[in-house]
């Protein structure tokens, strides 16, 4: 474990003073903070706000990074792009994106690992770049930061809404509406530890639309486009619940799995645009559908009149961001 000391020379607060010394993010030095690593003057700190005085020691305890071993990956992931700071992925369905004791085989941070992608943040915890999550029977786009600037940078990004995702699901029974947006704060569920619900008891607000693509031949089933204005665990899911629809294969949420079965949940991360961390540039990204929902897709739907729906420029057009 390594310390080090800095003298302050201006009056100014503590994280803006060893973001410029250490050279790392505003958010990384409450890390720190928050890991208890950092004293001023031989006081230990609580508040990255706080104000320092001239002369001012503040030293900084930077804890070893907690690396975990990596099990035996036995698949590959489909890269859609990379560089020196990011990764864009296809996520398969039935992959797993963080361990957890309950997750037995090998997860996406598990490939990322034998990537030679290993994040260490300088508060000791190791984050191997994952900036958002998707569920582990959802497919599609995902962005990976190589390094912990971009992760900062993209995962502002994600609050600040200037990163994009746009879902393709099959639901079950069909919208009324064109669009339809859905706004509910979204909490774990007191009843089922494995859903989450939505009500005004949650904290956490979020909001969802949805736009009407396509219509099944027997007209029992619908494929929709989704825009995610928040990041909320199972927020598709949820928001479609409380309108009494589901996605098929959704065994979870669903109110008659029964009904119709499906090897897996048919959502799918369609498309992702950023802007780039270094470059500035915005980006966007497709991911193709898998074999099994590709599969799905074309049983339901006539395939001449998904051409111009499925078109990202009209998928896009089709949201606002206002609304």
């Amino acid at each position: 474990m390594k310390t080090e000391e800095y003298i302050c020379e201006n009056p100014e607060r503590l994280d803006t003073f060893l973001s410029t010394q250490i050279g790392k993010t505003r958010s990384q030095i409450a890390g720190l903070i928050k890991a208890n690593c950092v004293w001023v003057d031989k006081k230990q700190v609580a508040r990255p706000g706080v104000k320092l005085k001239v002369n001012q020691k503040i030293e900084v305890e930077f804890p070893e990074a907690k690396v975990e071993e990596a099990k035996e990956v036995d698949f590959d992931v489909e890269v859609l792009y990379e560089d020196d700071d990011l990764l864009v992925i296809n996520k398969p369905s039935g992959l797993t994106v963080h361990p957890a004791p309950s997750v037995k085989e090998a997860t996406l941070v598990d490939w990322l690992k034998h990537k030679g992608i290993r994040l260490s943040t300088i508060s000791g915890e190791e984050r191997n770049g994952i900036v958002h999550r998707l569920d582990k029977g959802t497919s599609g786009t995902m962005v990976v930061a190589k390094n912990n600037e971009a992760h900062e940078l993209l995962s502002e990004q994600l609050k600040d809404k200037s990163m994009g995702r746009y879902y393709i699901a099959v639901l079950t029974p069909p919208l009324k509406d064109d669009v339809t947006v859905i706004e509910g704060n979204i909490g774990r569920s007191a009843h089922n530890r494995l859903k989450m619900s939505c009500g005004l008891e949650h904290k956490k607000a979020a909001k969802t639309m949805f736009k009407q693509l396509a219509l099944s031949s027997d007209e029992k089933n619908q494929l929709v486009a989704c825009k995610l204005f928040t990041g909320r665990t199972h927020q598709i899911r949820v928001h479609l619940e409380t309108i009494n629809r589901h996605i098929l294969g959704d065994h979870i949420y669903g109110l008659s799995p029964k009904v119709e079965k499906s090897e897996r949940i048919l959502l799918h991360a369609y498309m992702i645009y950023f802007v780039h961390p270094t470059t500035k540039k915005v980006m966007q990204f497709t991911a193709a559908f898998d074999e099994y929902m590709k599969n799905s897709i074309d049983k339901k739907f006539n395939l001449e009149s998904l051409n111009e729906v499925m078109d990202t420029s009209y998928i896009i057009n089709s949201f606002t961001t206002d609304s």
